[in-house]
């Protein structure tokens, strides 16, 4: 079974060693890891991004399955382009599975970044006014029902690791269950 690998740890200053770490460890578990930095891209190329996208696109198309790494990323929530690579698993109907390091609720990080306060109307809001989501969840609620209804529930540490981008310890669970072993 291929797993395509999403998360921002293709931004660590050692991605590629995280990347084949994280390879290993489906190796282990008898699953094929596709990491995004393994698609040969030539990084000065006028539109590199492009590649960059159509490169991913085609590596989760070949993918059986999703483990996203949903560990807020430079803010309070996860990052937009895993999201984006989760939605388009869960849109052709791959198995989903996903972690995150930071077992915190969405609410109590945004507090973290912004004031938060309660309005006249009861509804937690930012600044802006605008409604801060308050379900008692550790992110935003379409990224977590739908992994609920479409893979298996959003892997959780008890607490959080010293070093929420290089411990692996949720991220082993999710191979586990990609693999149908028991935890």
């Amino acid at each position: 079974m291929k797993i395509y690998l999403a998360g921002p740890d293709v931004f660590l200053p050692d991605a590629l060693a995280i990347g084949q770490r994280k390879q290993d460890i489906c190796s282990r578990h008898g699953l094929t890891g596709l990491y995004p930095l393994d698609n040969a891209i030539d990084l000065a190329a006028r539109d590199c991004s492009l590649h960059i996208f159509k490169g991913n696109e085609a590596m989760m198309d070949a993918a059986d399955a999703i483990i996203a790494n949903l560990t807020p990323f430079r803010g309070p929530g996860a990052d937009p382009g895993t999201v984006y690579e989760l939605g388009y698993m869960i849109g052709r109907g791959k198995p989903c599975f996903a972690y995150s390091n930071d077992p915190s609720i969405y609410v109590e990080r945004v507090a973290r970044f912004t004031k938060v306060t309660a309005s006249s109307d009861n509804r937690l809001v930012d600044p802006d006014g605008l409604t801060v989501e308050d379900f008692g969840l550790s992110d935003n609620l379409m990224m977590i029902h739908a992994l609920d209804l479409h893979g298996r529930p959003l892997l959780l540490p008890r607490k959080r690791p010293d070093d929420i981008w290089h411990d692996l310890t949720a991220f082993e669970e999710c191979v586990r269950l990609a693999a149908g072993k028991p935890g």
